[in-house]
């Protein structure tokens, strides 16, 4: 995309007037199911004052130009801030896959917001499947830190690049970035970033009964404007409709979201995980979903702690966008996730507890500790174990019935495999594709017949079609279309003394049927 002509039918960019300014996106391929998306596009854009600047890494290959510049002479005025070293970009088409959780209670939903927080960057590493951007091979795995840039609609004086005359505040992220405050009790002392929010507002929210934390996160979104507005929706009864709310709350696109419950509904408190990158097939999409919700079902069963400071978690995105984190790169994680609350039988397997240490000593640069395999971290046992074995001890404590708990194997297998290098993540996939394809010169450049030939690919593997070891398992399941020798043997065996008998065996005689047969 934003190569030549790539819809149909053709639709040529307006810089000059078009919705986005864009040099390489026409309004026609903006999403048209609803007015919002164009509306979006435009106002991030005027409130900017400026057109939003993307500029992606590239990867540099054996015959990528070095310094590596885009001629983009053509436009003229049109072009905004041009990085060298860098894939130039002015809108996103990206996917996604986010999660939400219900929670039981708001003290629930505020804990998980916090102990999912962490996990954010590195789910988003393990789900890595975005190394392509306008038809050059990136230096990046995912999605993020292009589609923050693309809703970047802060202005130069929130963004630090000049004083403050017309703006209130100096915002430090765009509104699509990671989390900036916890906010549970146990969370607390973990912000240790500068909270910028909105004073007034917070003070508003303490005095109406809002505990502190929570009121500050809420203020702090609200140091936004609207990008969206509907006139027909402007004049609402706040006590019994929530758009107003919405309006901001949806329009701060973080890694985790807190979603109070709408009024005079029975949908309760929940929390929305949102980081993870699409992948190839249901099976993988499934997976993640599952490893994260039975991760919160560990979390809260066994009341563990995976808390590190705000800016560690910061710090950990900007790892995971980096290409093959899974494999090159460690990430802050807690040394000890116990408490005091964690049942001995979870303790024993994490640990011990860390008590009263200081917050710098609870944690410490790891490898992806999410399965069983680690490459370069060597356990003890009062260290940490990895993620998975927990789950398995959660999932060794409650009834679960054989069909499920194979299926859940498999998921956690493929994220296990994912975490060790064992499993290419879908951008190392996509990447190899490539970068080994005939038409492919090694300048970084991705020919059109190599995306044709690796889409063709990837809806090979999604539809079932085709499948590459390198990329997913051959999935085992609990029925086959082969019917094991033994069986077989058994039943020719049956037929011969059934035919030495004079009788004809009846079909429904037989002992088994493909569909009850297992190779597990």
């Amino acid at each position: 995309m934003g190569v030549g002509e790539f819809t149909m039918p053709p639709a040529k960019p307006r810089p000059e007037d078009g919705v986005s300014r864009s040099l390489f996106f026409p309004d026609e391929a903006i999403t048209q199911s609803h007015p919002r998306f164009k509306t979006l596009t435009r106002n991030i854009r005027h409130r900017r004052k400026e057109k939003v600047a993307i500029n992606v890494p590239i990867y540099k290959d054996v015959n990528t130009p070095s310094p590596f510049v885009e001629d983009l002479s053509a436009f003229g005025d049109f072009v905004c801030l041009l990085l060298s070293q860098s894939i130039k970009m002015m809108v996103s088409v990206l996917h996604w896959l986010q999660v939400t959780f219900q929670a039981c209670n708001l003290d629930e939903a505020k804990t998980l917001y916090d102990q999912l927080a962490g996990m954010c960057p590195i789910m988003l590493a393990l789900s890595a499947s975005s190394p392509i951007f306008r038809g050059y091979l990136s230096d990046i795995d995912t999605r993020w830190p292009v589609i923050a840039a693309s809703v970047d609609d802060r202005t130069r004086e929130e963004r630090g690049l000049e004083p403050l005359k017309e703006d209130r505040y100096r915002i430090h992220k765009s509104r699509y970035d990671s989390i900036d405050s916890y906010i549970s009790p146990l969370g607390k002392c973990y912000n240790d970033i500068e909270l910028t929010l909105d004073e007034k507002l917070c003070k508003t929210l303490i005095d109406g009964g809002v505990d502190e934390l929570l009121a500050r996160h809420i203020a702090h979104l609200f140091i936004r404007d609207p990008v969206s507005l509907f006139s027909e929706k402007i004049d609402q009864d706040d006590e019994n409709d929530t758009d107003h709310f919405e309006n901001i709350q949806s329009t701060n696109w973080q890694t985790m979201r807190f979603k109070p419950p709408p009024p005079k509904s029975n949908i309760g408190w929940r929390v929305e995980f949102r980081p993870i990158e699409a992948q190839f097939t249901d099976f993988e999409n499934a997976a993640f979903t599952v490893f994260i919700v039975l991760l919160t079902r560990v979390i809260l069963s066994y009341k563990l702690n995976l808390i590190i400071p705000i800016s560690k978690v910061d710090e950990n995105m900007k790892t995971a966008f980096k290409r093959d984190a899974v494999l090159n790169d460690k990430f802050y994680f807690r040394k000890d996730v116990v408490t005091e609350a964690t049942p001995p039988e979870c303790a024993q397997q994490c640990g011990t507890a860390a008590c009263n240490k200081a917050l710098s000593n609870q944690y410490e640069l790891m490898t992806l500790l999410v399965g069983d395999q680690v490459s370069d971290v060597v356990h003890d046992q009062d260290e940490f174990p990895g993620l998975i074995p927990l789950i398995n001890v959660y999932l060794q404590s409650i009834e679960v019935d054989v069909d499920t708990r194979c299926t859940i194997t498999q998921y956690l297998k493929l994220i296990s495999l994912r975490a060790s290098g064992s499993l290419e993540t879908s951008a190392r996939w996509i990447r190899n594709f490539v970068m080994s394809h005939e038409l492919y010169k090694g300048d970084s450049v991705v020919p059109e017949g190599t995306v044709y030939d690796l889409l063709k690919r990837v809806a090979e593997i999604s539809s079932g079609t085709t499948s590459d070891p390198r990329h997913l398992f051959t999935r085992v399941n609990r029925s086959t279309g082969r019917i094991p020798e033994a069986l077989s043997s058994a039943e020719a065996f049956l037929e011969e003394k059934l035919r030495l008998a004079g009788t004809t065996p009846n079909s429904d005689s037989s002992l088994a049927t493909s569909s009850n047969s297992s190779e597990l």
